[in-house]
């Protein structure tokens, strides 16, 4: 099929794409109600369960608001902080603006088709394949930082979309800030922005997209990043030292196979023949521009499938983009023979209803454990109030005067988090950890002569109690984390210490309790 083909689509009352030399068709206000109905799906199951471990997490960063964090850039935390002005600690209201974001991920992805020439059938195809893929309804449950990146993955994307049709240049500009804000959300952005700068540079689309304007817009995309940089350049650029940490533990041959299976499950399973003719269709298009969107997918595919396999995530901002062009170049086929159409609304419906009660809370707590292997969303989000009401029993057992010479100390951040969060207003201290940007933030009481140890269950943090003991003299197990009946997620089997005899003062000790996961 030629780039011409792809131009010329025509829907179901006989309206035109976009023809040579004219202008896209009008967006098909269909699409407005498949972003709405994700937006109220995602609302509707906001509540259930609890808060997830990275939104305890990111709510503890937004009462600590700084220019950069170890893991993440700065604007997913300013969000939280947002809605804990806004709502207070409420899952509801932090995660508004992931579902928020995933509506519009659903607009982009029909306007991405739009650009392609695609009339009202291939925009509203568009817009259900990005509704119903299940890393946008999973990640967009819970307030980390993917629901955001996918979102500018795919608005980049689109904007390249439309350099490639028109050959306007002046789109660089809003190309360079999208990558700069994405950036900022997550860096896997700046990752993004790169491998698409060299492929303009180094191949045909330099004749023809690289201008003064390309280089303003990658001037415009560092921009937003300086105070990201500054902050890590004072912080032993400690996201290199993640960066290791993630691919040591996700990457490496073993998870090759995870990572390749992986990306079968980027959108609904009947969706996967719509994002390959799109990505064939970039791959053999004639617009330099369009190539080089196949060219960054190829070359980001294999780049994470080596550095960090199990993080198959990574690449679906660009599924946006894959389906939308598929979905173009497929019109013609699928209302050639309604038998095909049939086909896929079915399979859509199926997939979409087996992914949805995986990577959403449809099911009652006790029955999810067996989602936990395939998607960890759900059982990352119980057994939060448990756990803080265990520590607070752990805490207010203390006799006042060692209290008053104690720090709760969390391995995990999710732990620190749970406690500073749910456990606010309790009588509860505000908790420390060693994980992540946590450990940046001290160790309370640099003299403390109790610790009251919070760790996750063995599988996690194996040989932990050992590591106690090089730095306490006494270390005593006084309870065990458990979740009856809920799914077996990596506080399960964690238990609780109290630490006391010191081997040197507990801010001494500090220095070596890093941990980076």
């Amino acid at each position: 099929m030629t780039d011409a083909a792809v131009t010329r689509p025509a829907d179901d009352e006989g309206d035109k794409g976009e023809m040579d030399g004219g202008r896209p068709a009008p967006l098909d206000r269909r699409v407005y109600g498949v972003a709405a109905a994700v937006f109220a799906l995602l609302m509707a199951f906001s509540a259930r369960y609890g808060l997830h471990r990275d939104e305890l997490y990111f709510l503890d960063c937004a009462r600590h608001l700084q220019a950069s964090y170890v893991d993440q850039p700065v604007l997913a935390p300013l969000l939280a902080r947002v809605s804990l002005e806004l709502f207070g600690v409420s899952a509801t209201g932090l995660r508004l603006f992931p579902a928020l974001a995933a509506a519009g991920t659903v607009v982009v992805g029909a306007l991405t088709a739009r650009e392609f020439g695609g009339a009202r059938r291939p925009q509203l195809l568009a817009a259900v394949a990005t509704a119903t893929m299940p890393v946008l309804l999973g990640s967009a449950h819970i307030a980390n930082t993917t629901s955001y990146e996918t979102l500018a993955w795919a608005a980049i994307a689109l904007v390249v979309v439309r350099i490639g049709r028109t050959g306007d240049t002046r789109w660089w500009l809003a190309a360079g800030a999208l990558v700069g804000v994405g950036a900022e959300f997550n860096h896997l952005a700046a990752i993004f922005g790169a491998v698409l700068l060299a492929a303009v540079l180094l191949g045909p689309a330099r004749r023809t997209a690289a201008d003064r304007r390309l280089l303003w817009g990658a001037l415009i995309a560092v921009v937003p990043v300086l105070p990201d940089l500054w902050w890590q350049s004072r912080h032993g650029w400690a996201m290199f030292e993640m960066t290791r940490a993630l691919n040591a533990e996700h990457g490496g041959p073993g998870n090759i196979v995870t990572w390749v299976v992986g990306q079968l499950g980027m959108s609904c399973l009947a969706m996967i023949v719509v994002w390959v003719a799109g990505l064939r269709f970039l791959w053999r298009s004639e617009r330099p521009l369009w190539r080089c969107l196949a060219l960054a997918y190829g070359v980001l595919f294999v780049l994470f499938a080596v550095t960090t396999g199990a993080q198959v995530y990574y690449l679906a901002g660009l599924y946006v983009c894959l389906l939308a062009v598929g979905a173009v170049v497929l019109d013609g086929t699928l209302y050639a023979g309604r038998e095909r159409l049939r086909g896929l609304v079915l399979g859509t419906a199926v997939s979409t209803a087996v992914s949805a009660v995986i990577v959403l809370p449809v099911l009652p707590p006790s029955d999810v454990a067996w989602t936990y292997g395939i998607s960890p969303i759900s059982g990352e989000t119980q057994g939060w109030p448990r756990l803080v009401g265990t520590v607070r029993q752990v805490w207010t057992g203390l006799p006042a005067e060692r209290r008053a010479h104690a720090v709760i100390f969390a391995a995990d951040y999710g732990e620190a988090g749970a406690v500073n969060e749910l456990g606010r207003g309790t009588g509860l201290p505000t908790a420390v950890g060693s994980q992540n940007t946590d450990w940046w933030w001290g160790p309370g009481d640099a003299h403390a002569t109790t610790v009251v140890a919070i760790a996750p269950g063995p599988r996690y943090l194996p040989g932990y109690e050992a590591r106690l003991r090089r730095y306490f003299r006494d270390v005593r197990e006084v309870a065990t984390l458990s979740d009856p009946g809920g799914a077996p997620n990596i506080e399960r089997g964690g238990h609780v210490y109290v630490c006391e005899g010191p081997r040197r003062a507990w801010g001494e000790i500090w220095p070596e309790l890093r941990m980076y996961a």
